[in-house]
């Protein structure tokens, strides 16, 4: 068994600046940089803007999420075991996809299920 230390490092290093992005999209939602402009048409542009940061915000979340989750895998020594059928993930494939829970085979199956 191994503790993957280089993929580990790249996953703190992506949760790190997952962080600064948030830290980042946060201010920007609570408009730490002025208020509303006074033109109407600006103050829809800037709705429109938040709306987008918004998503963007949803979406940093659910990743950092899944980064904290493989390095708490790595953790406790489940990181690399396939969630479904047990067996072990190629190491190439963790290294191209540092957060797969599933083998090349089960998340094979999982895709023609979907489709």
């Amino acid at each position: 068994m191994t503790n993957y230390p280089e993929i580990r490092a790249q996953l703190e290093l992506e949760a790190q600046t997952l962080r600064s992005r948030l830290q980042k999209i946060t201010g920007d939602l609570r408009q730490e940089d002025g208020a509303l402009s006074a033109d109407f048409e600006e103050q829809a542009v800037e709705l429109e803007n938040s709306e987008v940061l918004s998503a963007l915000e949803d979406q940093t979340h659910r990743k950092l999420k899944q980064i904290e989750h493989t390095i708490e895998r790595i953790e406790n020594g489940n990181y690399g075991v396939c969630n479904s059928c047990g067996d072990d993930i190629a190491l190439k494939r963790l290294t191209a996809i540092p957060y797969t829970t599933l083998c090349l085979s089960c998340a094979e199956e999982a895709e023609k299920s979907n489709a």
